[in-house]
């Protein structure tokens, strides 16, 4: 017991704390490539080759990403600005002279509210093909000039849409706005689809365009906007129009051509025909943009009792089903540092 000798000898808290000072600071071993591992296992990310940086530049699928028909119109929004300015000018020194002439605009007071019924829920069709239509003029209009690829399943002189001659320089020349609306509009007339189908056609456009990277120019623009609504007619519509549907409506194609025409787009987009509710919100309100600065308005009607009523019930509907979205996702524990706990305090009564 009184023996001060012991097979367990044990080194005293100040010898082990200079044992800690004397250690050398960490150093992270260098990373053993797949080589030295033995490891030849290809990673998944080599394998799928997915481009993350063409990914979020491509505006068909990034929200934040400018879509390419309103930058492909700047250039002739700012000379249409310095004519608007001109004619804006020329008015108002015009209803000085005559003050009893038209307004060619309507504004709103305190007493009236000028609002248009076109929503992002619920487009106006007529104004959205519109708008559609002059984005497809602008991509035909400014264009690339430097021979980029021209597939011959859109060529028009390949694969007419009706039996009359094509002409030889079909290719030459740009059609107006006009005529790429009296397309668009006959398809969706005669078809009865939406607004919204217009917008998911013009992504599913520009998705092509930076998947393949072609241009739309006078001799394909007919052929690529027949596929992009025929693939958003399906995707978007419950009740989609077969390709038998479009054989009755342009005559002259044959239903073979029309499989074709949609198997070769469709492989093309890589079979990406997902449209994320950003992307088409900010489809929505560039086309807004565009009818803007081109003064395609849409149409204004004074806000009556009835409608203030109808936006305030949808707004109330919007409110709830949010606020029950809300309340699912709220997490049941929460951090320490935005923890707050209700103190209760005793209450002196004098």
């Amino acid at each position: 017991m009184g023996n001060s000798t012991s097979c367990c000898v044990s080194s005293s808290p100040k010898l082990r704390r200079n044992a800690h000072s004397r250690l050398e600071p960490y150093r992270p071993e260098p990373e053993l490539s797949r080589e030295d591992t033995g490891c030849n296992l290809q990673h998944i990310s080599d394998r799928e080759n997915i481009d993350e940086l063409n990914m979020e530049y491509n505006p068909s699928e990034h929200p934040r990403t400018s879509t390419i028909f309103l930058s492909k119109s700047q250039t002739d929004v700012r000379e249409k600005r310095k004519s608007l300015y001109v004619n804006h000018l020329t008015h108002i020194a015009e209803s000085k002279q005559h003050p009893s002439g038209p307004m060619r605009r309507k504004y709103s007071s305190c007493s009236t509210i000028f609002l248009d019924d076109s929503t992002v829920s619920q487009p106006n069709l007529k104004y959205t093909i519109k708008c559609v239509s002059l984005a497809i003029y602008y991509h035909i209009k400014n264009r690339n000039v430097d021979g980029r690829m021209l597939l011959d399943i859109f060529d028009e002189k390949l694969h007419p849409l009706s039996k009359s001659e094509v002409p030889s320089d079909y290719d030459k020349h740009d059609p107006e706005q006009k005529q790429i609306y009296r397309f668009v509009r006959t398809l969706f007339s005669a078809a009865q689809l939406t607004a919204e189908c217009a917008i998911v056609t013009l992504v599913y456009l520009e998705r092509l365009s930076t998947y393949a990277e072609i241009d739309i120019g006078p001799a394909n623009w007919k052929r690529i906007v027949l596929g992009a609504i025929l693939l958003a007619s399906k995707v978007w519509d419950d009740q989609a129009v077969w390709n038998v549907d479009y054989c009755q409506i342009l005559k002259d194609i044959t239903i073979e051509d029309m499989n074709e025409l949609e198997r070769q787009f469709l492989e093309l987009l890589q079979f990406n025909i997902n449209v994320p509710s950003s992307v088409y919100a900010k489809y929505y309100f560039d086309l807004r943009s565009l009818s803007e600065a081109n003064n395609l308005n849409f149409p204004l009607e004074p806000l009556s009792r009835d409608k203030a009523q109808k936006l305030e019930a949808i707004s109330r509907l919007c409110d709830d089903k949010y606020k029950d979205l809300r309340k699912a996702a709220k997490k049941r524990s929460v951090s320490a540092d935005n923890l707050t706990v209700v103190r209760w305090s005793p209450a002196i009564i004098s």
